[in-house]
């Protein structure tokens, strides 16, 4: 199954000179957050693949319109025809009181025991899919980039074979690493936008 991630950033390369050849073997897309309902309604619309998502920061916009022919996995778990398992929790560290889609960590545990019984009843998860990096793997220094301790636990427990997500541009930070592991998890930072095989 070969997958398009996307976050963040609307990628010209992709919007401007879409190139139907390239992303013709596409099987699923996943927006990992922080990008414009009609970027998502494009690429539902010029390749012919469920689209995934889950909120960023910045996605209060999709209160009002949310993006159309998309699905919303956040703070759920969705089953690909094909029986891949994936679980999504958007939104970031909270850097703003009262702000949608942003989070403390323990509102963020509070979510992601919310989902537990449906990732029990799915028996496992594949991809985990946030818009926030975990804590200490590729998140930042300020709070508003700060990764969640609660993802780590969820790699821990569930052992998913991918966990993606957006949030951190590599233009923050040179240092910054598009793919890192996590013991039996393989965490890609997708941003602007990312084409892997997952493996059945």
């Amino acid at each position: 199954m070969n997958i398009l991630a996307v976050s963040d950033i609307e990628d010209k390369y992709i919007w401007d000179h879409f190139d139907r050849e390239r992303f013709k073997d596409i099987d699923l897309i996943i927006s990992c957050g922080d990008l414009k309902a009609s970027y998502l309604e494009f690429l539902v619309t010029m390749i012919p693949a469920p689209l995934l998502y889950v909120h960023g920061n910045h996605d209060t916009r999709y209160e009002s319109k949310p993006p159309e022919g998309c699905t919303n996995i956040d703070g759920k778990v969705y089953i690909h025809e094909n029986g891949v398992r994936i679980a999504g929790l958007g939104g970031s560290m909270r850097y703003r009181p009262d702000a949608p889609y942003q989070y403390s960590e323990k509102e963020m545990k509070r979510r992601a025991s919310k989902i537990k019984r449906t990732i029990k009843k799915a028996r496992g998860i594949d991809i985990f899919v946030a818009h926030s990096p975990a804590l200490g793997i590729g998140d930042g220094d300020d709070i508003a980039h700060t990764g969640f301790e609660v993802f780590i636990t969820i790699m821990d427990e569930y052992n998913p074979k991918y966990m993606l997500h957006g949030h951190q541009h590599s233009c923050y930070n040179r240092r910054i690493q598009r793919k890192q592991i996590h013991k039996a998890t393989q965490i890609i930072n997708v941003g602007p936008y990312y084409i892997f095989e997952y493996v059945i």
